[in-house]
């Protein structure tokens, strides 16, 4: 059983370290376990940029024992949005923080100078960052960290990079190189507590009760994972295979929504594979290998036959937010934007709407060329690079406040009714229905991986509001025991309910199917409950006006099921908490 808590207190250097059985027998860990800590160590009313803010990593049961269980969850409250804030990451940090021995990580305070926190078994190492505070590069400061520490076992390096220095509300996370705790602007609460990295490492194991059951129940799970036409579509294309179909049914998001279709060929995934895909990578002990790395050849300035090779992460909510979203439509342009915005740590999607929004407003007279420094316009790679390098820098006020998000700048502003933010965080790239965007508004984490709302978009049609919401709703509840092993949500068609009853035996836990569903519900009333503290309240109001505008493949969207909708969400749901 991982049921060890560590708390870390930069205030004054500490830490403690407990034994929580009862956080990893009811709530099995991951969010259902950080949800409760979060709860017990920080007020609802906090500043998200004061050291009263608490960051929580958990890991699940599930962590050591299984492929796809490689999802590390961070909870705390978010500045982007003033609520719960939640993000998941692959990658080696949840095998790291349940090799070094532990269930969860809690960080409070903050600290006086800048530093960087090593996590090694049983011992926390608190070490002086003021020589790497200079470094604008994540990318950098992660090899420079990698050559310091070193590390036996598992080890993971997440920090969060120039951006979450600046305090950029959606600044995000890296870990390891291609992995991300992004939206919500985890980053930028790294930054306001003067912490530049995390490094975890350990190698601690864990026994088992029955291990004949257990290599049988890993060799279904294994099988099932390589044997999946779902599996092998995210190993062969991954998700930037939603590209061309999404835009023929008019689901892509273009250009601030202002176009329903785009030319899209040369940044589809097929593209990406036959001209740039260099190789593929996978999470700790995933064996699907997701993660498309794309090699970017250029040649240096002014010398002639001197070329480097850029590996930069690519997928379909990248290749939206900064290309299709801002009109861009060539794969090389479409890459120096990802690795600008992975070398300063921010949040993609969160940095493309914002970007269409900002050269919206500018084509609008909202706001003026003094302000926006470039001339902002659909298309310009060469504007858009030097605008994010202004995102980070804020050298005017109109930078600093877009820093901020664009539910932010638009109310400051001007342009509220394009300003593509639901409950305050930027959407990803669906424009598919009433699903997707009710889906996005009730979504504990406002996210398209809440509750797959884009997807019931496209399979289920002639739903009433009430029982859209019931479908959002159920399917939600279910993520959130995924979330407590913690399961890739991709292999959530492996993870059915019998599935994970049989995995749980080996590891020493008897949880039947219906107690399965009794823990869903009960961490999503647990999350609203959380949320209502934080001051959440779905209201029409926070979806943008031009959502009721454009044509979408269930044609224009009616205010009414919307409000029908909500109200019936109000009522059978957050009236309860």
């Amino acid at each position: 059983m991982i049921d060890r808590v560590l708390t870390i207190n930069l205030s004054d250097y500490t830490y403690e370290v407990e034994e929580r059985s009862d956080l990893a027998e009811k709530w099995i860990g991951g969010v259902g376990a950080g949800i409760q800590l979060l709860k017990e160590k920080m007020n609802p009313s906090a500043d998200p940029l004061s050291s009263d803010n608490t960051v929580v990593f958990s890991v699940g049961q599930f962590t050591p024992a299984y492929p796809y269980a490689s999802k590390t969850v961070a909870l705390f409250k978010s500045p982007l949005t003033g609520e719960l804030g939640e993000t998941h990451a692959g990658g080696r940090t949840a095998m790291a923080i349940a090799s070094a021995g532990y269930m969860s990580i809690v960080i409070e305070g903050r600290s006086e100078k800048p530093v960087y926190i090593v996590v090694d078994g049983d011992m926390v190492h608190f070490r002086d960052g003021r020589s790497l505070k200079s470094i604008r590069d994540s990318l950098i400061l992660g090899r420079i960290l990698a050559e310091i520490e070193g590390g036996r076992g598992i080890r993971s390096i997440v920090r969060p990079g120039y951006a979450g220095e600046k305090l950029v509300r959606f600044a995000c996370l890296t870990t390891e190189t291609y992995r991300h705790f992004g939206r919500m602007g985890l980053g930028a609460v790294f930054g306001s507590k003067n912490l530049l990295a995390m490094v975890v490492k350990g190698n601690r194991t864990y026994s088992l009760t029955d291990p004949k059951l257990y290599r049988e129940v890993y060799s279904e799970i294994y099988r099932l994972g390589v044997e999946s036409e779902v599996m092998k579509k995210y190993h062969l294309l991954g998700t930037a295979e939603n590209v061309i179909p999404l835009n023929e049914l008019g689901g892509l998001p273009v250009k601030n929504l202002t176009e329903k279709r785009f030319d899209c060929e040369e940044i589809s995934g097929e593209k990406f594979a036959e001209e740039n895909l260099g190789r593929r990578i996978a999470c700790s002990h995933c064996p699907t290998a997701c993660i498309h790395i794309a090699a970017l050849r250029e040649e240096y300035e002014n010398e002639r036959y001197f070329f480097k090779t850029i590996m930069i992460g690519y997928d379909y909510e990248l290749i939206y937010a900064l290309g299709s979203m801002i009109g861009i439509n060539k794969r090389s342009d479409l890459l120096k934007l990802i690795h600008r915005v992975e070398s300063y740590g921010l949040d993609a999607i969160s940095t493309g709407v914002c970007l269409s929004w900002a050269t919206e407003a500018l084509k609008r007279g909202i706001v003026s060329k003094d302000q926006t420094i470039v001339p902002l316009e659909f298309g310009d790679v060469s504007a858009y690079l030097k605008a994010i390098d202004f995102m980070v820098t804020q050298p005017n006020e109109f930078y600093s406040d877009l820093a901020k998000g664009a539910r932010y700048v638009a109310e400051k502003y001007g342009g509220t009714e394009f300003a593509m933010a639901f409950a305050g965080n930027e959407m990803p790239g669906y424009n598919t229905g009433y699903a997707n965007y009710i889906g996005l508004l009730i979504g504990l984490r406002h996210s398209h991986l809440d509750n797959g709302g884009y997807s019931l978009d496209q399979k289920v049609s002639n739903l009433n509001p009430e029982e859209t919401v019931e479908r959002l709703v159920k399917e939600e509840m279910w993520r959130q025991v995924l979330s407590s092993l913690v399961v890739c949500f991709f292999a959530r068609n492996i993870f059915k309910p019998e599935l994970v009853e049989r995995a749980f035996r080996p590891l020493g836990f008897e949880i039947g199917i219906d107690d399965l569903d009794k823990i869903g519900e009960r961490i999503y009333m647990e999350k609203l409950r959380l949320k209502k503290d934080m001051g959440y309240e779905p209201d029409i109001s926070q979806i943008p006006e031009r959502a009721f505008e454009v044509e979408t493949p269930r044609g224009k969207l009616e205010r009414k099921f919307f409000e029908d909708a909500l109200d019936y969400y109000r009522r059978t749901y957050l009236s309860r908490v």
